[in-house]
């Protein structure tokens, strides 16, 4: 199989932290994606879409979606489990995985992609005005996180899992988007401190 990877862009990153906590080792096919290379014939021939990452089985099945790609590796390897474990913790799991996606890192997304003066051939139309206003949502999100965590030592649990990835990922996303780290969320900080030291986070 191969793995068609944007690098450190938000997504591609979360598979790759994903397959690192797994000890898993996969063909990648790095694409450029500050020369729209996701944009390519070959990367629209497998994801129309023209997002990454796309693993590509040995079957020729494409599979685009960082989150389904992450569902298959889980499958194939469930130890440790990032996805949960019983049906309960499974759907725990995905519920704070779907809240640090649609709450937080899409929040800091959209002040990126709204904001920045790079993604002006990427995001049309560029509405900066959309971009400001989600700057607070992500910090309010944070707020809300921080009083969780003060119950317990990672998001969905006292185990590391997807939602951790996501959300560290979205942590440092933060800075490209020019949203100031709060430094005041004592228990957010102390969560980002942790996941942030793990050996996966480096890859």
């Amino acid at each position: 199989m191969k793995l068609y990877d944007g690098g450190r862009a938000p997504n591609p990153r979360r598979v790759t932290v994903f397959l690192a906590e797994k000890g898993i080792e996969v063909e990648k096919v790095p694409v450029d994606m500050g020369q729209l290379g996701h944009k390519s014939e070959e990367v629209t021939r497998l994801n129309p879409l023209q997002r990454l990452p796309v693993l590509v089985l040995d079957d020729g099945t494409a599979l685009s979606e960082s989150v389904a790609i992450c569902r298959y590796f889980e499958e194939l390897h469930p130890e440790p489990p990032l996805m949960g474990t019983d049906a309960r913790d499974k759907a725990i799991v995905e519920m704070w995985n779907r809240r640090m996606e649609l709450s937080f890192l899409a929040a800091v997304a959209n002040a990126f992609r709204h904001t920045h003066p790079a993604m002006q051939e990427w995001e049309k139309p560029q509405l900066a005005e959309w971009g400001e206003i989600n700057r607070p949502k992500a910090l309010a999100f944070l707020e809300l996180l921080d009083k969780e965590l003060a119950q317990r030592e990672f998001i969905a649990g006292d185990r590391y899992t997807i939602a951790d990835i996501t959300g560290m990922i979205g942590f440092e996303f933060m800075k490209p988007a020019r949203i100031d780290r709060p430094e005041h969320l004592a228990n957010v900080m102390r969560w980002y401190q942790a996941v942030s030291s793990r050996p996966s986070a480096k890859a």
